[in-house]
């Protein structure tokens, strides 16, 4: 086989395509033929970048994870002849991210910002359905019973602030998402 990519020793991140719905397919199948074909030294990692997030609907609590990059999974390698070989022809891949055959690898800066992203995934992202003006009522904690109109939501935090009457003046108070309910 000629040198196509020459004999860079550079890592860097590639995106693949597949398959819709194959990429944890394609991850397993990628690792399995790295570890058989000896491919360690020039295939590092695969990732199938994920993002969990927690709906909060009529009081119940439901976790949903979703790629973020449907069909297409990253892989950390040194492009070459054989590790380009390794990975097109793994079952599943329909190509490399880039111009015709010649991959074109993330920038330090998207690396970042997806290994940022994928990081903070690590907290799960909290969606309510309050908004803004909706009338809640405290479930539990000591403003139980209390109810009020919803001044402000921290989707981040799953903090909602929320507008109640005690001695006799209005005061904004903070609870947890999950100690509310919408009236």
């Amino acid at each position: 086989m000629s040198e196509i990519f020459g004999n860079t020793q550079e890592r860097s991140w590639y995106i693949v395509q597949t398959y819709s719905g194959y990429e944890n397919k394609v991850k397993a199948n990628l690792e399995q033929r790295i570890a058989t074909m000896g491919m360690e030294d020039r295939i590092f990692r695969v990732l199938v970048p994920i993002e969990e997030k927690v709906y909060i609907k009529e009081g119940k609590t439901k976790r949903v994870r979703r790629k973020i990059f449907p069909s297409y999974v990253l892989v950390e390698m040194i492009l070459e002849d054989q590790s380009w070989y390794v990975v097109r022809h793994t079952p599943g891949v329909t190509g490399f991210v880039g111009s015709g055959n010649h991959p074109i690898p993330l920038t330090p800066k998207e690396v970042e910002e997806i290994m940022n992203k994928l990081g903070k995934e690590a907290k799960p992202k909290v969606e309510v359905d309050f908004q803004v003006g909706d009338t809640i009522q405290v479930k539990s904690g000591p403003f139980a019973g209390q109810a009020g109109p919803v001044v402000e939501i921290d989707a981040d935090k799953g903090k909602i602030k929320f507008s109640v009457s005690v001695f006799g003046r209005e005061t904004t108070v903070e609870a947890d998402y999950t100690e509310l309910e919408k009236i």
